[in-house]
């Protein structure tokens, strides 16, 4: 492995509570899993013990790799928890939940996922859209699940609404080595970011 992977200890995956209609969200979850432990690359996500969430994380401990989990009291108390996780850590917000998830990673990949899944992507690309950080940040689309949201990003830059660089913020992928590929070339991170952003 050469290039800029060495640096990547730990990549931050955002994904559905949900499992979707089609089997192959689930293949990609657990192709990514597989591939972050054979990587000895750390997952970082929002400990839930549903959806795509659990079929990544289970994939990453099943080819015994590590996985941090991050979540709030009360979606731990809600019983959506994932139970078998290296470590977890409770936090009282979101807020705290995704400034750790922040801090903790070296980059943020974005599988299928529905409204909460949006809204972390769309927060840790404004982040690096005000120079807050500078880490890659990857959408994995499977089965042209995510061609909607690449149109309409394309349509924000084509209508005035962000400059054309807006584009060099983040990377489409359509497989998982195409991601590796795309975080080996990324450059490494120059901007130190503080540790407290809300």
């Amino acid at each position: 492995m050469t290039g800029r992977m060495k640096e990547i200890k730990a990549l931050c995956v955002y994904c559905g509570s949900h499992k979707g209609t089609d089997t192959r969200y689930i293949d990609l979850a657990r192709a990514l899993g597989t591939e972050l432990a054979a990587r000895n690359i750390t997952l970082i996500y929002g400990a839930g013990g549903i959806g795509l969430m659990t079929e990544v994380a289970d994939a990453v401990l099943a080819a015994k790799g590590q996985v941090v989990g991050v979540i709030p009291d009360h979606l731990a108390r809600a019983e959506v928890r994932h139970d078998g996780l290296t470590e977890t850590v409770i936090v009282d917000s979101m807020h705290q939940r995704k400034q750790i998830m922040f801090d903790r990673a070296d980059g943020f990949i974005v599988l299928p996922g529905g409204l909460g899944t949006l809204d972390e992507f769309f927060e840790i690309l404004t982040w690096r859209q005000i120079g807050l950080h500078d880490k890659p940040v990857v959408i994995l689309d499977c089965a042209g699940y995510w061609q909607p949201l690449k149109a309409l990003l394309d349509q924000v830059v084509s209508q005035g609404f962000a400059p054309h660089s807006s584009h060099e913020l983040y990377h489409f992928a359509d497989s998982v080595l195409e991601l590796f590929d795309i975080l080996e070339a990324a450059p490494e991170p120059s901007i130190s970011a503080p540790t407290e952003r809300f």
